[in-house]
């Protein structure tokens, strides 16, 4: 019965981290779509743009409303779909180098030298 219990404790455990690898990375993959991809998504928007302005012609009401779930579906099927390939593959966001920001790790490359340390450092209280 106990091995039974800890089976399931495991499985829980197990799918509980790949949810959680699947949400940090699709946060990831859209901060990184929004931020670096920016001229991307300006190409995108003028493109969809241009397709609404074709499709007004031809569907005069909704043409807008068409385009914009067009475009919106596809950037949460992109960044879905490529979180699901990460998650699935095993790569945990923790393994990932340039991820080093999403965990609260920095890494300081020199520490800071204030100029009025000098003055200041030697006072211990006035």
């Amino acid at each position: 019965m106990m091995e039974l219990s800890s089976r399931e404790s495991l499985v829980n455990t197990s799918s509980l981290a790949m949810v959680k690898s699947f949400l940090i990375w699709t946060f990831t993959l859209e901060v990184c779509l929004l931020v670096v991809g920016f001229p991307l998504l300006v190409l995108i928007a003028s493109i969809g743009v241009m397709l609404a302005i074709t499709l007004q012609a031809v569907l005069p009401v909704s043409a807008v409303l068409l385009v914009a779930g067009l475009l919106v579906g596809s950037n949460v099927l992109v960044v879905v779909l490529g979180a699901g390939v990460l998650t699935l593959k095993g790569i945990h966001p923790h393994d990932v180098s340039w991820l080093s920001w999403l965990h609260g790790e920095s890494k300081v490359r020199h520490t800071p030298v204030f100029a009025a340390c000098p003055l200041t450092c030697d006072i211990r209280g006035v």
